[in-house]
């Protein structure tokens, strides 16, 4: 396997690892909550999804060829709480996701090698990728963090746990000496 072929496969596991953690925190929350903000300036989950969601939407769409910020983008748009159910916040969130992992599969270790044009700025298509590493992470975090106000003390961890980090590695450092 080649470095260029390793590089696609870790990134692919990286991106989906960060939307598992954005999944779990979704989860844990209903409606009101995910309109939550701690004020006027601050944006909720539901607008946070839908900025990530049109950003993954615009930027993955012919990601190779046109374009990452498309003409048809309403970016103002996407920080008006306009998602009223959470069906509806998990729908626009599945779509970004969907065209971006869909996206992500298709490219090859030639296009590696290429540019992307981002807002007429022409970028190195690992650096288009990890720009948006970057800026998915942020507001995956973002959309934790939230959760985590939210929901109090009946959050659910979505990581090691506090206090648990001996034993998690303990049994870490088992398992790998099993296999």
């Amino acid at each position: 396997m080649t470095i260029a072929q390793t590089y696609l496969q870790v990134v692919q596991k990286r991106f989906k690892n960060v939307k598992e953690l954005g999944d779990g925190a979704l989860a844990q929350l209903e409606g009101a909550e995910l309109h939550w903000a701690y004020n006027e300036e601050s944006n909720s989950i539901a607008v946070i999804v839908k900025h990530v969601s049109g950003n993954m939407i615009s930027r993955w769409t012919d990601f190779l060829t046109t374009d990452g910020e498309k003409t048809t983008r309403n970016r103002d748009d996407e920080f008006i709480n306009s998602l009223n159910t959470k069906e509806a916040i998990l729908g626009v969130w599945e779509e970004g996701w969907q065209v971006f992992l869909g996206a992500l599969a298709t490219i090859t270790e030639s296009d590696l090698q290429g540019h992307v044009t981002i807002r007429g700025e022409k970028l190195a298509v690992i650096d288009a990728i990890e720009r948006q590493m970057a800026h998915y992470s942020q507001h995956i975090g973002q959309i934790i963090y939230i959760a985590k106000q939210v929901k109090g003390s009946d959050w659910q961890t979505l990581s090691i746990a506090r206090g648990q980090s001996q034993a998690f590695n303990k049994a870490m450092l088992e398992n790998s000496h099993e296999k």
